[in-house]
């Protein structure tokens, strides 16, 4: 019987660059800027990594199809690197390649990377990729606003809530997000919003306003991750550790079939029951005491609150209202300013999420830092609602 990954691999280092419009900056740069940060947070040499793990989803825009870029940039000693992709996840599948490789025993130390250089493509949002069979068949011409725009009206048929409660509910998402990305100088926007500026902004897709949806950046994440006994050897007993990495992806179930309601997420209710599962989390309300979500556009943090569970069904407007996910609130969300203020260069922000769960963990986040953390969650939606894979990782310290 498997037995899964829970403290089989610890973080040793990890490294993010500043996310923003990078024009100084080529690919290049934004992963060396990354690696730098993280070989030097793990205090070893570069010869010593065994294996690499490269997430960019925007190929043709960056760096190309193959994981040969990664070694070129970083001068890596001819080891083995592979580049993955899945979806919003690409950042996580980086990690969790690199991670299963050293729970394996295929290498002691792993290096995963995630990168995206979206700003000089010339689109203001995400670039057009080239469309297959799937796309041309079943989803000609949706647009990610107006697909997550139907989350939110499934969600207030279901709960019989009222339109205008709703987007205060998210507003706040907004504006919680914004004072928390005030404080982080990696974070590409810095602004602090009021909740009668993001209910007044000009509408994308009803319900979703301008300040209901994340921005487009450039950015790079990296970590380096490794056997517990090499970690206590460089730190001692203390280090951050992965206890669970689940990832569930749509099976055509919620596009073809009534079972369905189109107000939730089954693939993150899935992932998250297989990773508490394997973490050992018994209460994700007493035992999580951080999260990193996929704040793509608001609607979708506040369904992923009970998608987690961490909300009663059709509690989540009410318990966002009433601050249990601010900074000082019981489950702080997004205490880095998320996707909201850091923007969604696609290969990197699994990583990224992962870099302030693991800063928080340590007593380094600065000013944002929260008052000894548990165990600290990170949720990536690659996709749109009704088709798409959900990656949820967790981690804690070592025991």
């Amino acid at each position: 019987m498997a037995e899964g990954i829970r403290d089989k691999v610890a973080i040793i280092g990890m490294g993010c660059t500043r996310f923003g419009e990078r024009w100084d900056a080529r690919p290049e740069d934004l992963v060396t800027e990354a690696f730098e940060e993280a070989i030097a947070d793990a205090g070893i040499e570069k010869d010593q990594i065994e294996a690499g793990w490269f997430g960019v989803f925007y190929d043709e825009q960056n760096v190309g199809k193959s994981a040969y870029p990664l070694s070129q940039y970083l001068r890596l000693p001819n080891i083995p690197v592979t580049r993955v992709e899945n979806l919003c996840a690409t950042g996580t599948e980086a990690l969790r390649g690199a991670t299963y490789a050293v729970a394996a025993g295929a290498c002691d130390i792993a290096l995963a990377m995630g990168c995206e250089k979206l700003k000089d493509t010339g689109f203001s949002g995400l670039p057009e990729r080239t469309k297959g069979t799937f796309e041309d068949l079943y989803q000609p011409g949706f647009t990610p606003p107006g697909a997550f725009a139907q989350l939110g009206a499934a969600y207030a048929a279901k709960h019989r809530l009222n339109m205008d409660d709703l987007k205060r509910a998210m507003a706040h998402v907004s504006w919680k997000s914004h004072e928390n990305g005030a404080r982080n100088d990696k974070a590409h926007l810095r602004r602090k919003l009021t909740m009668e500026q993001i209910l007044d902004a000009p509408m994308v897709a009803y319900p979703l306003g301008v300040f209901d949806c994340c921005g487009v950046s450039d950015g790079a994440a990296c970590a380096i991750v490794a056997r517990p006994e090499i970690a206590r050897e460089l730190v001692g007993d203390s280090f951050v550790t992965v206890k669970a990495m689940q990832l569930a992806p749509s099976n055509g179930v919620e596009m073809g079939h009534q079972s369905w309601d189109g107000a939730h997420t089954l693939t993150t209710r899935k992932a998250a029951s297989r990773a508490y599962e394997e973490a050992g989390v018994s209460d994700p309300l007493a035992d999580i005491s951080v999260t990193e979500v996929h704040d793509c556009f608001s609607i979708t943090e506040l369904v992923l609150m009970e998608d987690l569970g961490l909300s009663q069904d059709g509690a989540a407007p009410s318990d966002i209202l009433d601050g249990r996910y601010d900074a000082d609130g019981a489950i702080p969300c997004q205490i880095d300013g998320g996707l909201k203020c850091f923007g969604h260069p696609i290969g990197a922000s699994g990583l990224r999420m992962t870099y302030e769960i693991y800063l928080q963990l340590l007593g380094r986040a600065g000013e944002r830092q929260l008052k000894s953390p548990n165990f600290g969650l990170a949720h990536n939606l690659g996709g749109i609602p009704n088709r798409n894979v959900a990656a949820v990782s967790i981690f804690g310290m070592s025991d």
